[in-house]
């Protein structure tokens, strides 16, 4: 009886083994070999035909002046030519009354009325009684806090631009999710597109619509729905593609029409996704909104842009923090309502159903006609102001924690030992190296990792690179993301292994995370500036910070998704808890861990771009300089560099990802 039990135990233990050794295999090692061959050939072809040193000037390629004649042209010709007499005025006038249409609605309102709104809505989203109250309460606060710092008039401008950005956003979002989900050719065809746009740093959008529409709301209105848009195709998409096939066919069995096949199987089934999709619109939406204060949109990101120009830590904290509120506030009800779908509501009194928004409609009523009583301005005796104390604990920060810290040093001297051990010798490194080993080290990457088109993409877009005539500028902002990125893959996975062991400690650090992850990308760069000063090295520790929550999520999730199976067969075979980790987890996790890295690349190349506003330079300082100067050849061709190393590092990143969930 124990042989006949213990040999098929045995026969798994050697599967088991052999399923470790397949896993840990390499894929890539007849690549490598053949790498090492064309090494051995190009390298000294390289040397003897091209030597050294930086891209050729005879590869240059300028594209500034052409875009400054574009730019001229438009300045003189927007109010004459029948292309913006006829279509583009129309949409920039559109634009401008219906930011401006909302914003006059929400004043109108009053104080009163706004809270009101957005209490009762945030209520009802999450079920009106005691399950939404907890949502209901986070909207009070947020609001209240908002009207408390004296940011009241500025929060209202912002929500409007969400309104109407979100509006429209979501529209164009649905209606591609729509094409792409009932056909699969246009699928495959937006893909590559959603790819791209998702890859690109915000600050790429912004450039060609300052082009066209100048500086102003209807640019910043544009790019932020262009933005945003991405996200509610793809989750509309998937929702209709991942529709229950059974409940499809039942639909078609009844005699019902495609058209009404969608509207009563297909969309109701795709609620959740798109509420999903929703909830990521509106989140791209904030951050753009905010971003997009560098052409002219007004409200919270202009005083936040203001400040940080100024250093005005205490003036960018007091508009930053209701930056925050409105995005957990606008979280927390998105998510509320994508929890309810699907669950059913008991009873139905007053509080479920048409009823509950009617009580809503009614109490909104009500705290709108109290203005007349009350007043509509939020109450100047009910503000406060940060700014000075603010200030004042930057001073103290400064004097006592940015150096002479006994064996600590200082956050000061942190900085600079970082820019100049770290940034400083991997910065000089690329750029010492011959351009012409940088595309072949690219190409090597790219195909590594996945196919000869990946290359060949990857290779088009550095050569691009250098034929802008930013090749030195790129190569710096590389060195920036590489030191970010190493920095963050080493802090989040292994705070994403520990969460992953440690179940307390993931639900200690979940609304650490949560808060993180809606944070914009501006207001990030507060503390650090509070902390470390304009640097290099603020812009680093900025986008490490915003990457790191992905990062760690998605290594904590892939750690736990690990086979229960094989984990039991390895602790059977005595393994420790170390060579549990390293010799099975990691290596059955490695698709999760590609996909923390492609995020992190994104997330990190995204504010150290943005990080140009505190130190940062290189790229993304031509492009601020262009947009705040109106040098439009020097911040498009900034902007196009920026979207072309992206490119590269998702291109690097990515499609082993891609290949290997698609084979699973």
């Amino acid at each position: 009886m124990t042989a006949a039990v213990s040999a098929p135990a045995a026969e798994k233990k050697n599967i088991t083994r052999r399923s470790f050794r397949d896993v840990l295999r390499s894929p890539v090692q007849g690549k490598l070999l053949a790498l090492a061959a064309l090494a051995v050939l190009l390298v000294p072809a390289g040397i003897t035909l091209w030597g050294s040193g930086s891209w050729p000037e005879a590869l240059h390629v300028d594209i500034s002046g052409p875009l400054d004649d574009a730019n001229k042209w438009v300045i003189d010709n927007r109010d004459s030519h029948p292309l913006f007499l006829y279509f583009l005025l129309h949409l920039s006038n559109t634009a401008t009354d219906a930011v401006g249409g909302v914003y006059d609605l929400l004043h109108s309102m009053g104080w009163l009325g706004v809270l009101a709104v957005g209490v009762l809505v945030a209520w009802r989203a999450a079920g009106l009684g005691r399950s939404g109250a907890k949502v209901a309460a986070t909207a009070f606060g947020a609001f209240a806090l908002c009207g408390l710092l004296g940011m009241w008039d500025a929060t209202l401008l912002t929500i409007a631009l969400m309104v109407v950005a979100v509006a429209a956003a979501a529209l164009l979002g649905v209606l591609i999710g729509l094409a792409a989900g009932l056909s699969d050719r246009i699928n495959r065809a937006l893909r590559p597109v959603l790819d791209t746009m998702q890859v690109l740093p915000a600050f790429a959008y912004l450039l060609p619509f300052v082009l066209v529409f100048g500086t102003g709301t209807p640019a910043a209105l544009f790019c932020t729905v262009i933005y945003a848009a991405p996200p509610m195709a793809r989750l509309t998409a998937l929702g209709l593609r991942g529709a229950d096939s059974s409940v499809l066919e039942a639909s078609a069995s009844l005699g019902a029409s495609p058209w009404q096949r969608l509207r009563t199987a297909r969309l109701p089934l795709a609620r959740r996704q798109m509420l999903l999709g929703l909830n990521q619109t509106i989140m791209m939406a904030l951050s753009m909104v905010v971003i997009a204060a560098l052409v002219g949109a007004g409200g919270l990101g202009e005083e936040v842009y203001s400040a940080l120009s100024t250093v005005d830590v205490g003036k960018a904290l007091t508009a930053g923090i209701p930056i925050v509120l409105i995005a957990i506030w606008l979280d927390r009800t998105t998510a509320a309502a994508g929890d309810r779908i699907g669950h059913s509501v008991p009873g139905s009194g007053l509080l479920h159903g048409r009823s509950g928004w009617g009580l809503v409609a009614a109490g909104t009523a009500v705290a709108v006609s109290a203005r007349f009583l009350i007043g509509g301005a939020w109450p100047e005796a009910w503000t406060f102001n940060i700014s000075t104390p603010v200030n004042k604990a930057q001073g103290w920060v400064t004097e006592h924690l940015s150096s002479g810290i006994p064996v600590l040093g200082g956050t000061e001297v942190w900085s600079e030992q970082f820019t100049l051990w770290i940034l400083n010798p991997l910065r000089d490194g690329l750029l010492w190296l011959p351009w012409w080993s940088v595309l072949l080290i690219v190409a090597a990457l790219a195909w590594i990792v996945g196919t000869w088109a990946t290359a060949l993409t990857a290779t088009l877009a550095m050569s691009a690179i250098g034929v802008l005539g930013v090749w030195t500028k790129s190569l710096n902002t590389l060195s920036q993301v590489l030191a970010a990125l190493v920095v963050t893959l080493v802090v989040g996975v292994l705070v994403g292994v520990v969460c992953a062991r440690a179940g307390r400690l993931e639900r200690w650090l979940r609304p650490v995370l949560d808060a993180m992850q809606t944070m914009p990308q501006f207001v990030y760069l507060i503390p650090v500036v509070a902390l470390f000063g304009v640097t290099r090295a603020s812009a680093i520790i900025a986008a490490v910070v915003y990457a790191l929550p992905a990062v760690v999520r998605i290594t904590a999730q892939g750690l736990r998704e690990v086979d229960p199976a094989a984990m039991e067969a390895a602790r059977s075979l005595g393994a420790s808890a170390r060579q549990q980790l390293f010799q099975v987890q990691l290596p059955l996790a490695r698709p999760a861990l590609q996909l923390a890295v492609n995020q992190g690349v994104v997330l990190v190349l995204a504010v150290v771009v943005v990080g140009a506003l505190v130190g940062g330079g290189a790229l993304g300082y031509d492009v601020v300089k262009g947009l705040s100067r109106g040098e439009m050849g020097l911040g498009m061709t900034a902007g196009l560099a920026i979207v072309c190393l992206g490119l590269v590092l998702d291109r690097v990143t990515q499609p082993a990802a891609r290949k290997r969930h698609g084979s699973t």
